[in-house]
């Protein structure tokens, strides 16, 4: 194992998973990503997401992955600590990647059960547990069912848990009593996942969020986050339900097409996604007019 120590790094507050921008010719486009992470650095998120489902990185080669990650380390720099996203279900080469990303100064990779092929709970434990020994960064795993096609059940987690070099865990599996039962074990460090669910996650005592809909008003997002965590209910709820109809919207089609939508009506990038990707429909374009300007 390469990391060896107990000390668990800290993954709390709003964290942005990044679309990838792409030029109307299909490129993606630089410019616009950094562009967007410049935008979240002056918001104060607490760190970004690179390559995670948000980002399309199943439509990038590998190339085109390593240049999206180098663009948004170079723009964060010190000011923002960055996860990268490491999905897949061929071992050797998940393995040998995250050695190459482990090279890099990045906070953890962001990893979901592999996908497809439906593993045992016994396979799904032995999969994170050979990429934890052979990280040299943390994991936080990825709990994402609607995408893999398996849930992570919870005495695997709980079992994984105890490893030294597993920190944390996006939460989309949609199971109260799975969020609820790791918060209280606490040895994993809870991120909301799910963006309509995140205020009561937090409630309960999650320590952040990785949110696509952090794209749209950031500062209200980490306003009303700090509010949650300085006590104060009355003004964290009064910010929730400013956010809550925008969310909506964004949540409303597949994921990253409203939020890619949402950030062309503000002029920061193109619609642009890569098939089979398809843009978001005319109708949630008209709703999300009335809301990303407010």
């Amino acid at each position: 194992m390469m990391m060896t120590t107990k000390t668990k790094k800290s993954f709390s507050g709003i964290w942005v998973p990044l679309v990838t921008p792409f030029s109307a010719e299909g490129a993606v486009d630089h410019a616009a990503l950094r562009g967007l992470v410049e935008r979240c650095v002056h918001a104060g998120v607490a760190g970004l997401v690179a390559l995670g489902t948000t980002g399309e990185p199943s439509a990038l080669d590998e190339a085109e992955q390593d240049a999206v990650l180098a663009t948004i380390l170079d723009a964060a720099g010190d000011a923002l600590p960055v996860i990268v996203g490491l999905a897949g279900n061929h071992v050797p080469g998940l393995l040998a990647r995250a050695k190459r990303l482990g090279e890099l100064p990045i906070a953890a990779l962001l990893v979901p059960a592999p996908y497809y092929v439906r593993p045992s709970q016994a396979g799904i434990a032995e999969h994170f547990t050979r990429l934890a020994d052979a990280s040299s960064v943390p994991l936080v795993l990825y709990d994402i069912p609607l995408r893999t096609g398996v849930s992570i059940a919870l005495d695997t987690l709980l079992a994984l848990a105890a490893h030294p070099n597993i920190h944390a865990i996006k939460d989309c599996a949609g199971s109260l009593d799975t969020t609820l039962a790791l918060i209280r074990d606490g040895r994993l460090q809870v991120l909301a996942g799910n963006d309509l669910e995140m205020f009561s996650t937090l409630c309960a005592g999650a320590s952040g969020a990785i949110a696509a809909s952090a794209h749209l008003r950031p500062r209200e997002f980490v306003a009303m986050h700090r509010a949650l965590a300085d006590g104060c209910l009355i003004e964290a709820r009064a910010a929730w339900h400013r956010l809550v109809p925008l969310i909506t919207a964004l949540t409303a089609e597949s994921n990253p097409a409203p939020v890619k939508a949402a950030l062309a009506q503000l002029g920061l990038l193109q619609d642009e996604l890569r098939a089979p990707m398809t843009r978001a429909s005319d109708a949630l374009n008209e709703r999300l007019k009335a809301l990303v300007q407010v």
